[in-house]
This record gives structure tokens, sequence and C-alpha cells, in this order.
């Protein structure tokens, strides 16, 4: 509010009297001393210079490097982030890999139980084929010992009887000749 009285008076001044003398005498009519003024400018200079040194360049250097730093974490957030996200595709592709692995490995493995219990069938018939055989053939040996042994029980059954029959006693030669004459008619038989 006084600066408009202070320009009024000092345009009113300057009317009556020259610029400078109007102002002069402005300057004086409010008490304003010019010396005082100019002291108060250059002391104002030097605050404001001691100021800008230690106080404004400081903070906006401190607030230029925050922001480079607040940049450069931006920065390494944005990357992490990036390298966040390969990291997920990789381990993702990954787990697929694995899960297709396993699945491969578990079907070998039943192929192999497969085949494996498979050829152990076909080694037990195998083995149970050759048991049969091998019994088949036990048994016909026997048989054929069974029947040798019948019949020369029967032919010395024969020749006994014979020999009680015809009361008499055999020779050894008569025994040979009636236990052979016996054997080919049972071998006939």
């Amino acid at each position: 509010m006084t600066l408009p009285l202070f320009l009024a008076a000092a345009a009113e001044q300057a009317s009556t009297s020259g610029p400078i003398e109007g102002l002069r005498q402005t300057f004086e009519h409010f008490g304003v001393e010019p010396k005082f003024i100019a002291f108060q400018a250059i002391s104002f200079l030097i605050v404001l210079v001691v100021l800008y040194k230690f106080g404004i360049k400081p903070t906006i250097a401190t607030m230029e490097e925050r922001a480079v730093k607040i940049g450069a974490g931006l920065k390494y957030a944005e990357e992490m982030q990036a390298k966040l996200a390969a990291a997920q595709q990789e381990s993702a592709a990954i787990v697929k890999k694995s899960q297709v692995e396993a699945t491969r490995i578990i079907e070998d493995a039943r192929k192999s139980a497969k085949d494996f219990t498979d050829k152990q069938t076909q080694e037990a018939s195998a083995r149970a084929n050759d048991i049969l055989t091998k019994a088949q053939q036990a048994i016909e040996l026997e048989h054929k010992k069974m029947l040798a042994d019948a019949r020369t029980e029967i032919a010395r059954l024969v020749v006994s009887t014979t020999e009680r029959v015809l009361a008499k006693k055999l020779t050894d030669a008569d025994r040979a000749s009636y236990n052979e004459a016996a054997t080919r008619e049972l071998t006939s038989v």
C-alpha cells in the first residue's frame, strides 16, 4: 500500500522539479536515505551470494545427485524386472522340459518293465516246456524200464512155471533157451 503512495508522491515531485531532484526530495520526505539503501542492497547481495554458494547451490547439487540416483534406481528396477521376467520364462521352460523328460522316462520305464515281463514270461514258458519234455522223456524211460523189468520178470516166471510144470530140473542151457524163446514171444507182443 505504501508503494502506490510512494510512486504518486515521486510523480508529483518530479513534475514540480527535475526528475532526480524530485526523487531525492521524495526520499527525504519519506525518510529514506540513499546511502542506507545502497548498504542494504550490498548486504542483500552478499547474503544472496553466501546463501547461493553455501545453501542453494549444495542443495541443488544434492537434489540433482538424488535425481540421478533415483533415475539409476528406476533403471536398475526396470532391468531387474526384465531379468525377473526372463528368469520366470526360463524357469517355466525348464519346468516344461523337465515334465517332458519325466514323461519320457516314465514311458521308457513302462516299456522296459513290459519287455522284461514279456521276456521273463517267455523264459518261464520255455523252462516249463523243457521241464515237460524232460518229464515226458523220464516217463518214457521209466515206462521202458518197467516194461523191460516186467518182461524179465515174466520170462523168469514163465521159466519157473514151466520148470515146475515139467517137474524136472532144467540145466543152464535149457533154461537159457527157454528164456530166449519167452523173450522173443514177449517182445513180439
